[in-house]
């Protein structure tokens, strides 16, 4: 590099925690480079979005992210900008058409190409190494990527590729080092869990992966995401159950229960199968926490099957739900099917879903009162220090929140606490410490 000061560099992140954890690696990677990161893109001489390009509100965001960036390099306030990420990978030769005020659009895994074109070089030996972007007490760890599900509504693979796990002992190398970091709280991800292990070892060895991981002792809560329902490995909840350090937690999408929109959805699994999995979930771990998220507004959803999908979600009752509206993507499966339920339909069945959700809540929240729970501490918010117990997921699910004046001293951010809870609220506890 033929500048004096190093690079400053912004790298501002997008969509899932899959970029979270990409944006990570690659911050770690500049840093050892000698490049300056900075948290302000208003600070720096080069900004890199990583972008989202799931569903329409997502690359909407991407794009108009983008825009006000072109407009700080046209106004002199930033040297270089740079396009990662999906929306990159899927459109970017439309995007370089669009866009020209953008230096360079690279993809999901370009990182020696984008270290390249800044004057450094990808560092082999960091593999599992990251610099994390939020407080250290709680990671994400991504176990695979990409994804071999042939799933109609979803342009994943067509953006991360096909299914890829990592080596169980490098996923072990990445825990430990997250340890070293302060990590207390590891939260296992990747585009489908359920799969872990089946390209490298021709079985599924989530299970496996879960023990190996508990007994490491690296973290005090590991939580699992984004487990495929169909030919989930049953073995799974048996670590769940008898891991003290396994969250008695799952994150387990089903995006429908009707069994004619999961077969439009080639979603592989019936509605009886899901629902004798999820009975098997609870039966197998007492008192386990189950989320879920729902697509509504598929193409061939009638009226029929939305109240299918209300009853399940009322008589089920998902201890946490999320409803996303129908988005058509191009050379998805799906996409010749149209897009014919009109958009205040689909938000009409999102709210009514919601709204019988919040009432769920309400009354499971309400069973927790009186009750001693851990809690996590994440932040503080004006008067209240913000927690979460092993059912809730960082930034999706309940809080716990505790008076700062219940604290002797400064609030113990990243720390365990004891609390008991004293009112419950549709997506919230409010609690006190356990003396």
């Amino acid at each position: 590099m033929s500048r004096t000061t190093p690079q400053r560099i912004a790298i501002v992140t997008l969509g899932c925690s899959k970029n979270t954890v990409d944006s990570e690696v690659l911050m770690r990677q500049l840093d050892v480079n000698g490049l300056t990161l900075v948290d302000d893109p208003n600070t720096a001489d080069t900004v890199i979005i990583n972008t989202c390009g799931f569903i329409d509100l997502a690359k909407e965001e991407s794009v108009n992210t983008i825009i006000e960036a072109s407009e700080m390099k046209k106004e002199g306030r930033i040297e270089t900008l740079y396009v990662a990420g999906c929306l990159s990978e899927r459109y970017r030769a439309d995007l370089e058409k669009e866009l020209p005020e953008v230096d360079r659009f690279f993809g999901v895994t370009d990182f020696a190409a984008i270290l390249e074109s800044l004057g450094g070089s990808f560092k082999r030996e960091l593999l599992g190494e990251r610099h994390l972007s939020a407080p250290s007490h709680t990671a994400y760890l991504k176990i695979s990527e990409g994804c071999d599900r042939p799933c109609s509504f979803c342009s994943i693979p067509l953006m991360r590729g096909k299914h890829a796990s990592k080596r169980i002992e490098d996923i072990l190398h990445e825990a430990a080092f997250l340890h070293e970091l302060g990590t207390k709280e590891i939260v296992l991800i990747a585009q489908d869990t359920t799969s872990y292990g089946l390209d490298l070892y021709g079985e599924r060895r989530l299970p496996e992966l879960l023990r190996e991981l508990a007994r490491l002792r690296r973290a005090e809560w590991i939580r699992l995401m984004y487990a495929y329902p169909s030919h989930f490995p049953l073995e799974t909840l048996d670590a769940l159950r008898d891991e003290d350090a396994l969250c008695r937690y799952i994150d387990i999408p089903i995006q429908h229960i009707d069994d004619a929109v999961l077969k439009s959805m080639r979603r592989g699994i019936t509605r009886r199968a899901t629902e004798e999995l999820l009975l098997a979930m609870r039966e197998r771990v007492p008192g386990i926490a189950l989320r879920s998220t729902l697509i509504v507004g598929y193409p061939n959803e009638s009226d029929a099957a939305f109240q299918t999908l209300y009853d399940f979600v009322k008589d089920f009752e998902l201890d946490r739900l999320g409803v996303f509206l129908y988005s058509q993507e191009e050379n998805t499966s799906s996409w010749v099917l149209g897009d014919p339920i009109p958009h205040e339909v689909k938000i009409e069945r999102r709210d009514a879903i919601m709204e019988l959700q919040r009432e769920i809540s309400q009354r499971k929240n309400e069973q927790r009162v009186g009750s001693a729970m851990r809690v996590l501490l994440d932040s503080v918010e004006g008067e209240y220090a913000v927690g979460r117990t092993e059912f809730d997921a960082p930034e999706v699910d309940n809080e716990v929140l505790i008076p700062v004046s219940a604290f002797d001293g400064p609030v113990p951010v990243g720390n365990f606490v004891d609390a008991i809870i004293t009112d419950a609220f549709e997506y919230d506890l409010h609690a006190t410490l356990r003396r």
